[in-house]
């Protein structure tokens, strides 16, 4: 497999891993947003991090939404994932240009600025579960190891990053999030922190180990980490024309209608794939007799 997601267990169950490799589906968004570096590095982290917090839902039918909105030159990002690892998303002006920031590195946070983080869970019940928390740094991983603190009063770290080659194709991209459990000993909460500590940068790890079960036996390798499973992970739209047609009929017989006398087909775009749906006046006319009939 290409992209997948680990998931273990260390300290005897007193900590929870999951890490993921993701530079195909990465390169991917890329491809079909026509992102610039920065785009790329900022939509590939959200994206990463929605893999592996869709692979935490417990239910087969159960969505999970992470929506950024900023200030920022990117404006906002946008990545939905479910619980099988299928993963979709866009940013909002995929061709923000900034330079480099201090540390030389693409600036994510720069791009991101200020704003606010929703999470939000489709568990099937009435309404769905919606956290939201302000953005720390905009570096995204930060921004969600924030919010699993504050949220969901989970103890994390959240690490996310994309490694760009010079040609603008992604060379690497993963990450990790570690958590604590309730009944974790103190020791090992003192002993976790400080070998997270030591970690310098995830990019680094990303391009030196590559697979998430290596970066894992890094940091866990002294907590007796023990490896659970595998999944894979894809960038996956399951828009459809006929979905879209759904999306039409949702605005009302009489606009539609107005499209018809005007004689012209319609456009719709979607925006996580960006597949472009035409519907000719011929469809039009359809779609408002089928509305008509039901």
């Amino acid at each position: 497999m290409s992209d997948y997601i680990v998931r273990a267990t260390a300290a005897e169950g007193q900590i929870r891993a999951f890490a993921a490799t993701t530079r195909d589906l990465v390169e991917y968004a890329k491809n079909i947003h026509n992102t610039s570096p920065i785009a790329t590095a900022a939509l590939g982290r959200l994206l990463t991090a929605g893999s592996m917090m869709g692979s935490m839902m417990k239910g087969d039918d159960d969505l999970l939404t992470l929506q950024i909105i900023c200030d920022g030159p990117i404006k906002g990002i946008t990545v939905t994932a479910d619980a099988q690892a299928n993963v979709k998303g866009y940013v909002y002006n995929p061709e923000v240009m900034l330079p480099p920031s201090p540390k030389g590195k693409l600036d994510v946070g720069g791009a991101v600025q200020t704003g606010i983080l929703n999470v939000i869970k489709d568990m099937g019940l009435k309404e769905p579960y919606v956290g939201q928390t302000e953005l720390v740094s905009g570096e995204i991983a930060e921004d969600l190891t924030y919010y699993y603190a504050t949220s969901e009063q989970v103890p994390s770290c959240v690490a996310l990053g994309v490694l760009m080659n010079k040609d603008n194709t992604v060379k690497q991209a993963g990450g990790f999030i570690i958590q604590l459990l309730p009944f974790a000993d103190e020791a090992v909460i003192d002993q976790l922190e400080k070998k997270i500590s030591e970690i310098n940068s995830i990019t680094a790890l990303l391009d030196k180990y590559e697979t998430p079960e290596v970066i894992l036996e890094h940091i866990l390798g002294d907590f007796g980490l023990e490896i659970l499973d595998k999944i894979n992970t894809q960038f996956y739209c399951n828009c459809t024309k006929e979905r879209v047609e759904k999306a039409i009929v949702s605005i009302g017989k009489k606009d539609i209608q107005e499209m018809i006398d005007e004689n012209e087909p319609i456009e719709v775009n979607c925006h996580f794939c960006n597949t472009n749906y035409h519907f000719s006046v011929d469809e039009l006319k359809k779609i408002v007799k089928r509305s008509r009939q039901n």
